[in-house]
């Protein structure tokens, strides 16, 4: 059973970056997608950005320009780097990959706090 460990919150000030990384224990069979999702305080699960096996990127228009999502083939991990935060991206961050079957695996989420 593959899992996903996620890694890389913590606390940091508005403005300020932060690197969260998903790292799967072994390889995905018919990986195609890669998610980012957060869950903020009282809301419901947002979309915030896709992979596509060949390349492609979507994001959430609130994080345009100051997200970028990444992976690293070797390492089976995907990456999201966060940069100029604000406290709106405040929440848990948590990474899905989508394969054949189809099946979702998803991590267990990774605190990010941003303080004004």
């Amino acid at each position: 059973q593959v899992q996903l460990v996620e890694s890389g919150g913590g606390r940091v000030q508005a403005g300020g970056s932060l690197r969260l990384s998903c790292a799967a224990s072994g390889p995905i069979f018919g990986l195609s997608l890669m998610y980012w999702y957060r869950q903020a305080p009282k809301n419901q699960r947002e979309l915030v950005a896709i992979l596509s096996n060949m390349g492609s990127t979507e994001y959430v228009d609130s994080v345009k320009g100051r997200f970028t999502i990444s992976r690293d083939n070797t390492k089976n991990t995907v990456y999201l780097q966060m940069n100029s935060l604000k406290p709106e991206d405040t929440g848990v961050y948590y990474c899905k990959f989508s394969a054949a079957g189809p099946r979702d695996y998803w991590g267990q989420g990774t605190k990010v706090t941003v303080s004004s």
